[in-house]
């Protein structure tokens, strides 16, 4: 479940989300993002233009507050990871499910990696309402959900999706890295290095963490010299 949330978009929600909602495969989860069904509910109407239109939103081209660009797919939120080498099974069941390019969640993940948040919002929205009991693709919706309101700047819906990301995987370095991300865009710097340095605790080595508390560093040193 840890390893499919490496990537699912925290420089920005959206590079890594991209770089991480560019990143989580369609097996089992950030992250990308943990909101309770009411945010899956209400997200339609919430997003205003950005839900209902089908034109796309400009990904990282969203303004952060007092934020500079981020290197490219080192920052933002792991919500899409890539799924991590791992040692080789047992030869897969003839009968075993292939998982849908184009289902919700993957449909998702495709219009996130393309900057088309408004899609990808009416996606991972779909995803996460219809909760197929699997955790790990729950905790993939509804990170994705949350990273794609990040983009979106709906801060309030991203807060649900993140809460139901943490009720689903917990604290996990990918999620807390997704959650400073979003307070480094809403410019809240105290919220976001709480949680950057908690990721970073669990995850020392993780570029993405690391480059958005670097990026975090560079943000406020520019807001004090203003």
């Amino acid at each position: 479940m840890a390893s499919a949330l490496s990537l699912l978009a925290a420089c920005e929600s959206f590079n890594q989300t991209v770089a991480t909602l560019t990143a989580m495969p369609n097996g089992p989860a950030a992250a990308s993002d943990a909101s309770a069904t009411p945010a899956a509910s209400g997200a339609a109407d919430a997003t205003g233009a950005a839900g209902a239109s089908e034109a796309p939103h400009a990904p990282e081209l969203v303004r952060r507050s007092e934020a500079h660009d981020p290197a490219p797919d080192v920052t933002a939120s792991i919500a899409t990871p890539e799924p991590p080498v791992s040692e080789p099974g047992p030869p897969p069941d003839a009968q075993a499910v292939i998982p849908d390019p184009y289902d919700d969640l993957s449909l998702g993940k495709r219009h996130f990696r393309d900057g088309n948040f408004g899609l990808a919002e009416r996606y991972f929205r779909r995803a996460a309402e219809k909760a197929p009991g699997n955790a790990d693709r729950d905790a993939e919706a509804w990170l994705g959900l949350a990273a794609t309101y990040d983009r979106l700047r709906r801060f309030d819906l991203a807060d649900r999706g993140y809460a139901q990301v943490l009720k689903i995987l917990g604290p996990t370095p990918e999620v807390l890295n997704n959650v400073g991300y979003s307070y480094l865009l809403r410019g809240d710097y105290r919220r976001a290095r709480i949680k950057l340095v908690a990721a970073r605790d669990r995850d020392p080595n993780n570029p993405y963490i690391l480059n958005n508390l670097d990026l975090l560093d560079r943000d406020v040193r520019g807001k004090a010299a203003r």
